[in-house]
Formats: C-alpha cells, sequence, structure tokens
C-alpha cells in the first residue's frame, strides 16, 4: 500500500489558512488589501471580542458579479494576474488568490457583494469549508465580508489566540497602518461599544499623521518632503552629463515620509513604519538603513520612530517572498538602502536641535506617555494600546514600548563580517537635496491614541503647529559665554536664549569625532610612533576582524603588527591619543565591530572607529579649563554638523530657557 497520498481539500486549506492566517488581525489585513485592490474609497471594519466572534469588513469597490463571487473561493483565483510575467511587476497588494478559500476554511463566514452598475447582488455563505448556501440578495454596490468564529473548527489553534484586548490592538495597528498608506481614502474601525478610529479622506500624509496620532506626533518628527533619483546598481555610481543610457535606467526611486527628532527615542523598533508601494513590510535592509542614518546620533541601545515611504517601479521589487506579503526583495537593494539612509541623515542633519531640561509639570505614566490626554478624546484609548506615541522624556530615558507588535528582527542569526567597497571618490553631497519645508515644533500637547480628530478643523491645527516656536538652534552657540565650570566637568555659559550646560568630555568628543572623520575621507589622518611597542593579545575573533580591518586600521593612524599567534604589538596610534589608552583603544574597535554580526560598509566602519577614537582622545571629566579652552571648545562646538549629541548618542548640551527660568521664579 503506497505511504504517500493526496491531501484531502479540506485539510489542504486549512494547512493553507495556517500560513496565511496567524490571527484576526491577519484576516483583517486580507480583507482590506482586496478593498483597496477593489478601488474602494471607504472601507469600515468591525470587530467583537477582538476579532474572535466576529469580523466584518465593508467596502464600496467595485465589487463582484455572481459568477466572481463563487470563483472567487477557489484556491488560487484571483483577477490580478493572468501570465507568469505578471509575477514579476505586481501593482496591487493581493495577487495570491487564497485569501477568501482559507479562512472560509476555518470560520463562519458570509460575503455579501454586487459589482458597479448591477441590479441584483450575491450572498454567500460557508461553514467549515463548505458551502451553506447561495442565494440573490439587494444590495448596495461595493462586497461585505464577515468572518464569525474564527477557528472554530480547529480547537487547537483558537486556544493560541490572546486576549480580546490584545488582538484588538493588533488590529487597530493593523488599520493605522492602512490608514497611514491611503491618506486620500476613509477608514473607520468599530467594536459594539465604540469608534476606536475614523479618518475621513486628507490631502495630505502630515494631515493623516495629525488625524491619528496628533499634534505632538507632528511636534516631534521631521517631514522628510519627497526626495527622488533614478534607480542605479551603486550609489557611487556617477550620473553623466547626458543622464543615464536607456538600458540603465530602472525608473526612479522616491523616499519621503517622517523622522524622529534626536531626543524622541525608543527603546524598540515598534514605532518605525516602512510602507513599499503602499506595502507596509518588515525589511532589515530598510531598517539597518534607519539605523544607519541615526549613527552617532542616538545611543546604541535605543531607536527612533520612522513613517517612511518607498515609491519605486514595481518591477524593482519582488513582493512574492512570503506567504503573509510581509517581506520584499530589492532589485538593487545596496542603492535602495544608501538612498533612505542618506535622505533620512540629510533631514537629520539639518534640523540640529538642543534637548532642554525636563519640565516639572511633566510626569511619565507607566506606559511611556505622558499624563493628561487631549479633550475630547475617544474612549478607543482604553482598550487599544497607541501604535506611535512617541514620547519625550527627561533626556537619555527612552519609553516603554505600547505596541503589542513583537519584534521582528529578534533572534535573525548574524551574519559574517564582510566589507562593503568604499568610493573611488567621496563626494561632498551624494543628491540634490531640496531645502526642508518642515519646520520644528514644541509644546505640551498629547495625542489620543486611535482616535481620529476632527477633520474639519485639521489644517487650521497644522497651520498652528507650524507657527509655534521652533527648538532652539545650534547657530546659538556660537554666541555663548562661559561663566565656569560645575565640578572641573561641565562648562556653564550663557546667551541671550538662556542658561546652557555643557558636558565638556562629550562636546570635545564630537568635535574630534568630525574631524577625524573628515580627515580620514579626506586622507589627511596621522599617526604617532611610541616608543616602546605595546604588545596585546587578541582573541581568535578579534584576530579574525583585525585581518579585515587593518588597511582601515593603517589609514587611521594605527600600525598594528602580528607578534606570533594571538598577539600583536601596536606601534604607532593615531595622534592625540595617549599610549596608555591604545590597548583598550583597540579592542574597543575590534569588539564593536563584533558587537554587530553583521555585514558592515566602510563608512559605518570608519565613523566607529572615529567614536571611539575621538573618546579617548577627548578631554575628561574632573578636569579644570581655562577660560580661553573653555571659549574655544564652544567655539568649535557650534561649527560641528550635530552639536546635540556625540558620536555615541549621548547628549552634549542641556538649555534652561529664559522662558523657563521666568516660570520657575513664578514672573509668567
Amino acid at each position: 500500500m503506497s505511504r504517500i497520498r493526496i491531501l484531502p481539500e479540506a485539510i489542504a486549506n486549512r494547512i493553507a489558512a495556517g500560513e496565511v492566517v496567524e490571527r484576526p488581525a491577519s484576516v483583517v489585513k486580507e480583507l482590506l488589501e482586496n478593498a483597496l485592490d477593489a478601488g474602494a474609497r471607504s472601507v469600515r471594519i468591525e470587530v467583537e471580542s477582538g476579532g474572535k466572534r466576529m469580523i466584518r469588513v465593508v467596502d464600496d469597490g467595485c465589487g463582484m458579479s455572481h459568477d466572481d463571487a463563487l470563483l472567487a473561493f477557489e484556491r488560487h483565483a484571483t483577477s490580478k494576474l493572468r501570465t507568469a510575467d505578471d509575477l514579476l511587476s505586481i501593482t496591487t497588494l493581493g495577487f495570491r488568490g487564497e485569501a477568501l478559500p482559507s479562512i472560509a476554511s476555518i470560520s463562519r463566514f458570509l460575503l455579501e457583494t454586487c459589482a458597479q452598475g448591477e441590479e441584483q447582488g450575491t450572498r454567500v455563505e460557508f461553514a467549515g469549508g463548505k458551502l451553506v448556501g447561495v442565494k440573490p440578495a439587494g444590495l448596495p454596490a461595493g462586497t461585505s465580508v464577515s468572518v464569525a468564529d474564527l477557528f472554530y473548527c480547529i480547537p487547537a489553534r483558537r486556544k493560541f489566540l490572546k486576549s480580546d484586548t490584545t488582538e484588538l490592538g493588533h488590529v487597530a495597528s493593523l488599520v493605522t497602518h492602512y490608514a497611514l498608506a491611503n491618506p486620500d481614502k476613509q477608514f473607520a474601525l468599530k467594536t459594539p461599544s465604540q469608534e476606536i478610529l475614523n479618518a475621513p479622506p486628507v490631502a495630505t500624509l502630515a494631515e493623516r499623521v495629525y488625524q491619528l496620532f496628533g499634534r505632538r506626533m507632528l511636534q516631534e518628527t521631521m517631514e522628510i518632503e519627497p526626495v527622488s533619483a533614478p534607480i542605479r546598481a551603486a550609489i557611487t555610481e556617477q550620473i553623466t552629463e547626458g543622464g543615464l543610457e536607456a538600458a540603465e535606467r530602472a525608473g526612479e526611486l522616491t523616499v519621503r515620509g517622517f523622522v524622529s527628532r534626536p531626543e524622541v527615542q525608543r527603546s524598540n523598533r515598534n514605532g518605525i513604519y516602512i510602507f513599499v508601494n503602499r506595502r507596509l513590510v518588515r525589511d532589515r535592509l530598510l531598517l539597518h538603513a534607519i539605523h544607519e542614518a541615526y549613527r552617532n546620533i542616538l545611543p546604541g541601545d535605543v531607536f527612533p520612530v520612522a513613517l517612511l515611504f518607498i515609491e519605486l517601479p514595481c518591477e524593482e521589487v519582488d513582493v512574492n517572498v512570503h506567504p503573509a506579503k510581509i517581506e520584499v526583495r530589492f532589485r538593487h537593494s545596496q542603492f535602495v538602502h544608501d538612498f533612505a539612509r542618506d535622505t533620512i541623515r540629510q533631514a537629520l542633519s539639518k534640523a540640529r536641535p538642543i534637548a532642554s531640561f525636563a519640565a516639572s509639570g511633566r510626569t511619565s505614566t507607566p506606559t511611556g506617555g505622558a499624563s493628561g490626554s487631549q479633550p475630547g478624546a475617544g474612549t478607543g484609548a482604553a482598550t487599544a494600546p497607541a501604535p506611535m506615541a512617541a514620547t519625550t522624556l527627561a533626556p537619555m530615558a527612552p519609553p516603554r514600548a505600547v505596541l503589542p507588535w513583537s519584534d521582528p528582527y529578534a533572534g535573525m542569526p548574524g551574519e559574517t563580517l564582510t566589507l562593503t567597497e568604499a568610493p573611488m571618490q567621496p563626494e561632498a553631497q551624494r543628491f540634490a537635496f531640496e531645502p526642508a519645508s518642515a519646520p520644528g515644533f514644541s509644546g505640551p500637547e498629547f495625542a489620543a491614541p486611535f482616535t481620529a480628530h476632527d477633520p474639519g478643523d485639521s489644517e487650521n491645527a497644522l497651520e498652528a503647529a507650524r507657527a509655534m516656536e521652533a527648538p532652539a538652534n545650534a547657530s546659538y552657540l556660537g554666541e555663548l559665554r562661559p561663566l565656569g565650570q560645575v565640578n572641573a566637568s561641565f562648562i556653564v555659559a550663557v546667551n541671550s536664549e538662556g542658561l546652557w550646560i555643557v558636558d565638556q568630555h562629550v562636546a570635545h568628543e564630537r568635535v574630534l569625532f568630525e574631524q577625524h572623520l573628515r580627515a580620514r575621507r579626506e586622507g589627511t589622518v596621522t599617526g604617532q610612533r611610541l616608543l616602546i611597542p605595546i604588545v596585546v593579545d587578541l582573541t581568535p575573533r578579534q584576530r579574525a576582524i583585525l585581518e579585515k580591518i587593518g588597511e582601515e586600521l593603517s589609514a587611521n593612524g594605527f600600525d598594528v603588527t602580528p607578534m606570533g599567534a594571538q598577539s600583536v604589538a601596536i606601534q604607532a596610534t593615531p595622534a592625540d591619543v595617549p599610549a596608555s589608552a591604545a590597548e583598550r583603544l583597540l579592542a574597543e574597535i575590534l569588539d564593536g565591530v563584533e558587537r554587530e554580526q553583521q555585514a558592515i560598509s566602510i563608512d559605518s566602519l570608519q565613523a566607529q572607529i572615529a567614536a571611539s577614537t575621538a573618546c579617548h582622545a577627548a578631554i575628561k571629566i574632573n578636569m579644570p579649563l581655562e577660560q580661553t579652552k573653555m571659549e574655544w571648545l564652544l567655539a568649535e562646538l557650534a561649527k560641528t554638523e550635530s552639536p546635540m549629541s556625540c558620536p555615541h548618542g549621548r547628549p552634549v548640551i542641556l538649555r534652561y530657557s529664559v522662558r523657563e527660568i521666568e516660570r520657575a521664579f513664578k514672573r509668567i
């Protein structure tokens, strides 16, 4: 008797459902994508018991005829693909043709649909994958899908679902994602007892962000205006005056969105949303690009908030690499990575905000938010945690996570260390960026999560937010007059903006870091010979890394010579680094590369070496400084690109504004 048999269709459908449907939010995702692909201008989602009891998605799209409604429940039945070549240019969110039969096989499923222009619609009912009935019905144009008792026929799967509140949080987060990606459409999310989200169509992405997250989100982020460039194989590939050849031109890549200011920090990646052609994805490549953009601005153990929208030709991205369509693969991955990184970095370089003292009137709640809420907040905040309420606490105190979406990148195995090639000639500016039009914001308002604001006043609110006072810019540093030191470690200075305290060690570290990095890229880094070479024992891992980055170390002023199987002799170090710190500096550089456990670019390696070198060469705390030295340090700090943080992300300056001083003395 044969041991291999073909599975019954019912079992095959349930196995397929396991790949597509993980929880109620997975059902909402598939149905939302179908609604958007059908051209819906308005989508309403209703859920009960977090989606475990009932999910209903109603849209005003094109609808389906009687025959199409029945055919849609066949495996791999889709209107979005015709030939195999269509897989190379997918323009829709869904395309596999597995959603409806998979969902219908594990629930009580009701489809009500009517095509545009038809007088009569169709009602189709399934239970556990079996057709219960088909009959005509008088319905409006569009489609309504009801999914009841999810996993009722698979108790083992149902018991793995979380609480109603947790499942509702996932659904609310998902709907928020699609509302962000489609600001020109209306989205509503309701439960039997409350309206969690209601976002009417708006004209701009900024207005949609205000609807979903409130004014505070706009105040704590910077808008990246759309920046485009022709796609090519590498970021270092030069474009001639005549442009790229027609055969080499693969369309344009456009990056836009919102990124948080350096003082807004999160303890995990849950505040980072990445959209590729309006599809929410979990992409390690773009996540790494965001991390690289904030390198030397944020500490290594905190993360920014980002809404990053990538638009590129469909032929340049493969979305058919994951059953749930949450991962993509780029044809020119290195270019996409570098362009996204440089676009974000350019926006950050224009902000240059200065951290202020924590206001005594603001207190942090256990969820990392500020106490209090915006008047008129809906009740949705009680059941669905905010997906992206970026919170500013005291400097270096990252808020706790509030989104139940787990980190999709945790636990991934590391890659072996490889170095990407450096450009032949460094470029002062890789792209011709337009002047930034997004100003800074400041203010104490707090947004109500998941509750859309009144669309009638969103435009006025945006104008009011943009009219508010911007954070102190680093240009004021040039006017600082030092008064003295606190504990021989912190410089106290004043100007017309108020009182300033500068950490002298990290301030000098930022100055030396940028000077060293600039000299390295110009090929003018100098080293100093040691009178007596220092012999150091290295681990096998450190020796392997040393062999790979030895040439870069030499270019940064080091002279490290192998001495036997495990030892090396340090014969020269970068200038200004004392001999006593040479051994620690080399170990720090080698161990720093080891910690990353991933491919590292030449730019990143240069920045890492420069940061470590600057830290060991900078003046220390508990070191008295003369008036002229303090004046020199403040003047040099004002010339740097990022005076607000040291290369390791720690704050350099704190400002106590005149207004805050007056408020403290009860003058205002």
